[in-house]
């Protein structure tokens, strides 16, 4: 059920809205404030999937009521309803954080189209903060060598600034872990990170599910559905595996970032959007540029900073760090104490060829953990272990 609440002074403005509303969707809870005052103090009450708010209202207007809301609840769309005289200010509103603005009168198909949108934007962002909560604990960077400390300076660095970020670095290296610790560490960490594997989709779908699609666009496209730029609106966009890409998709990618303006697939209507875009690849991009399957001028879009992810066998003194932080780890998830590594056992372990970097050294770990006896030994590792 989606609670919406309606704030608008204009009494027979307010009952349409919540009448067309009400009897559109009957899963929609619709609740109404008279003013600006009472809607905030409703807002600060419950918890609202979307507000309706009008801009100019007694005691408090609604530009006031969106920039107080954006700093408690930012997850909160806002769709703004404007007079004729209030153009120019909703337009400016969206600046602040509104999903969209809708005129006096409503249009009743816009204003449900809108509603629809801005509820499925809730739907992905709320998914997402579900998500992070659970995996935050995950994003831990462990180690000590010059390697890693180099890449930690730069995420310093650079995660302040709206600066794109190209992350290169092997399968396994953690390259996912470094535009996490990005975001986290960037002044649009209150709003979501929203990732997409680009390997993992196919190439059919994956301008659907970066930029939306209105219903009708294609055969399975049953309503109008908000991508993945959309609901990374004032947050970050984690682009991984950028290089598998279609080329017709990166030539969205390009507007979008030139432009800040992307359009749903089906649509010709354009849509603004406040992302910053983190890209991952594990492929050489200027080779493959060289033929013929990444364009050149995105890489360039992407690149502002490049930063290399250095492979288990370039940082091999964290290897005791990171063996000591499974191990711990592996035993909270199994609900048993943490078994200890020999010296020997270590020692053999850092000697190995990481091939599949931290994500192989980890599986081994917990391979060695269940497999081991009470305290894991070289033998062990020669056992279980062997490349």
């Amino acid at each position: 059920m989606a609670r919406i609440l309606v704030i608008e002074d204009e009494p027979s403005i307010r009952r349409v809205l919540v009448k067309i509303l009400s009897e559109e969707n009957d899963s929609y809870i619709v609740e109404e404030a008279e003013d600006g005052q009472k809607g905030l103090e409703a807002i600060k009450k419950d918890d609202f999937d979307l507000v309706l708010c009008d801009i100019k209202m007694p005691k408090l207007d609604g530009v006031e009521v969106l920039e107080t809301v954006r700093k408690i609840k930012p997850e909160i769309p806002f769709i703004m309803i404007s007079g004729h005289g209030d153009l120019d200010t909703a337009v400016n509103t969206m600046r602040l954080g509104a999903f969209d603005y809708i005129s006096k009168p409503p249009d009743l198909n816009r204003l449900l189209t809108t509603v629809r949108n801005a509820l499925d934007r809730k739907e992905l962002v709320v998914e997402n903060k579900i998500l992070k909560k659970k995996v935050s604990k995950n994003y831990e960077m462990i180690g000590d060598s010059k390697e890693i400390h180099m890449v930690k300076d730069i995420i310093e660095k650079v995660a302040p600034t709206d600066a794109r970020v190209l992350i290169t670095g092997s399968n396994g290296t953690g390259k996912e872990l470094v535009a996490h610790w990005i975001h986290e560490k960037s002044e649009r960490s209150s709003y979501p990170m929203i990732e997409v594997n680009c390997a993992a989709i196919p190439s059919e779908l994956i301008e659907s599910e970066l930029f939306g699609h209105v219903k009708g666009a294609f055969t399975s496209a049953v309503k109008d559905r908000a991508g993945k730029f959309e609901a990374a609106q004032n947050g970050t966009i984690f682009l991984d595996e950028i290089g598998d890409m279609s080329l017709s998709a990166q030539a969205k990618v390009l507007r979008a970032l030139q432009e800040n303006k992307i359009s749903r697939v089906g649509s010709d209507k354009d849509i603004k959007v406040d992302v910053r875009v983190v890209a991952a690849t594990n492929k050489d991009l200027k080779k493959e540029i060289s033929e013929g399957r990444f364009r050149e001028d995105l890489y360039h879009r992407l690149a502002v900073i490049l930063i290399k992810v250095p492979s288990l066998n370039e940082r091999r003194e964290d290897i005791p760090l990171l063996i000591n932080y499974f191990a711990k780890k592996i035993a909270e998830e199994h609900g048993s104490s943490a078994k200890i590594f020999s010296k020997k056992a270590v020692s053999l372990l850092q000697g190995y060829d990481w091939t599949g970097n931290i994500r192989e050294l980890r599986n081994v770990v917990e391979r060695l953990i269940i497999l081991g006896g009470s305290e894991v030994t070289e033998e062990n590792v020669k056992m279980f272990a062997s490349k």
